[in-house]
């Protein structure tokens, strides 16, 4: 049975956290874990990083193409972070615009532009693989929490596709889990896949 592994690297990331502070998984051993449940036919990582990556995070994705013994080889899809204005925002409570304003600008200087750095295109590119390459695989293994793609996960289970979920235990939208045929909790391998190995190259860390 041919199975595609489409990775939310962001999700992996924090929700990793839910296992206890600071800690860390192997990509490589949590590749190793879930060919055990069966054959992985091809994975995507999809994540967002600064423009230009770091040397540490070219390292990483270098290290996550790379074939076995040495790397996963998972197919990295990485997207250039957005700047959304963050001077005007509102509140929850009541409902009104909130203006923030940088500590540093000087009081009658000009104002400081003040911005958040988000994520954006992962979904729609996990959208877009799973779809795309329908033809090729039977079980579509997701890591990923996102409620955005359960639209996406109902077409595919409706048309004969088995759902796996392949995630740790904070920050999974209900909409996906009532939709997977099973789900791999990692917090319950946690052991397994920690990245304690000191001859690994680069830790999960720094994908971040």
């Amino acid at each position: 049975m041919s199975r595609l592994w489409l990775i939310d690297a962001g999700y992996l990331f924090n929700a990793r956290h839910s296992v206890r502070p600071g800690y860390e998984f192997s990509y490589l051993k949590l590749r190793h874990y879930l060919e055990c449940q069966g054959p992985i036919w091809r994975a995507y990582y999809f994540n967002a990083s600064s423009n230009p990556p770091s040397d540490a995070q070219d390292n990483f994705h270098r290290w996550l193409r790379s074939g076995p013994p040495y790397g996963p080889k998972i197919i990295t899809q990485i997207y250039p972070l957005r700047q959304q204005r963050a001077d005007k925002a509102y509140c929850e409570e009541c409902g009104q615009k909130v203006g923030l304003r940088c500590q540093h600008q000087e009081e009658n200087g000009a104002p400081h532009r003040v911005y958040n750095e988000i994520q954006k295109g992962v979904d729609v590119g996990m959208a877009f693989r799973a779809l795309s390459l329908a033809a090729y695989y039977e079980t579509l293994v997701l890591s990923s929490g996102d409620a955005d793609l359960a639209d996406v996960v109902d077409y595919l289970g409706s048309n004969g596709k088995r759902i796996e979920l392949a995630v740790f235990r904070d920050g999974v939208s209900s909409a996906l889990q009532c939709r997977a045929d099973h789900i791999y909790w990692l917090n319950d391998v946690a052991d397994t896949l920690e990245n304690i190995r000191e001859d690994e190259r680069v830790s999960s860390f720094e994908e971040g």
